[in-house]
């Protein structure tokens, strides 16, 4: 019973070495551009419920992290950006520097790369099923901690009451499942590769 609340385990799996060093530099290149392009393309994937939409892209955000480590996620989740300045892959089809300093929405995407960052430092230290969950747990706090802030000015509302409502707590039951679901993909994935 005890193994399945550990934080950390000391067998190697595989698939870890996309996470260090020991993986070329082309094959680290590959990963970080793969997942910067499946958050665009999971940008697309949304639904408008309130001022923010309900994306996939944070399944990604939160995958860059955990596959890739701390360095590769950011690296991938800061492609990410760039790529948005030159196409539409943002949530909503915006694109550009302006359309990021004026979204709703820009707090969030600006808290990809450090939510990707604290992901992959903290699952190297937390590598179970259990680790990976509250690392992913960590990384949505800094994602949605950011993305509310950003919210609070850019929306104009009353109170932070009101912010972290429609800007964290209407999301809630959806990042868990996704922590849930990318949690579970990651931790079956070091336990069969």
């Amino acid at each position: 019973m005890a193994r399945y609340f550990s934080l950390h385990t000391r067998r190697y799996a595989t698939i870890d070495v996309l996470r260090t060093d020991q993986a070329s530099a082309a094959f680290q290149l590959v990963g970080i551009t793969l997942f910067a392009v499946l958050t665009a393309v999971g940008a697309q994937f949304r639904l408008y419920l309130w001022e923010v939409p309900i994306t996939l892209q944070t399944v990604f955000v939160y995958s860059s992290g955990l596959f890739l480590g701390g360095r590769n996620g950011f690296l991938s989740m800061l492609l990410y950006l760039v790529l948005g300045f030159f196409f539409p892959v943002y949530a909503g089809n915006g694109q550009g520097l302006e359309y990021l300093l004026n979204a709703n929405s820009a707090g969030y995407l600006l808290g990809m790369p450090m939510a990707a960052a604290a992901i992959g430092w903290l699952s190297t230290r937390w590598n179970t099923v259990a680790g990976n969950t509250l690392s992913l747990l960590a990384g949505s706090v800094v994602l949605f901690g950011m993305g509310v802030v950003w919210l609070h000015f850019a929306a104009d509302h009353t109170t932070w009451a009101d912010s972290i409502e429609r800007g964290w707590l209407r999301f809630a039951l959806f990042d868990g499942a996704k922590i849930l679901f990318v949690s579970l993909l990651y931790g079956g994935a070091r336990r069969w590769l």
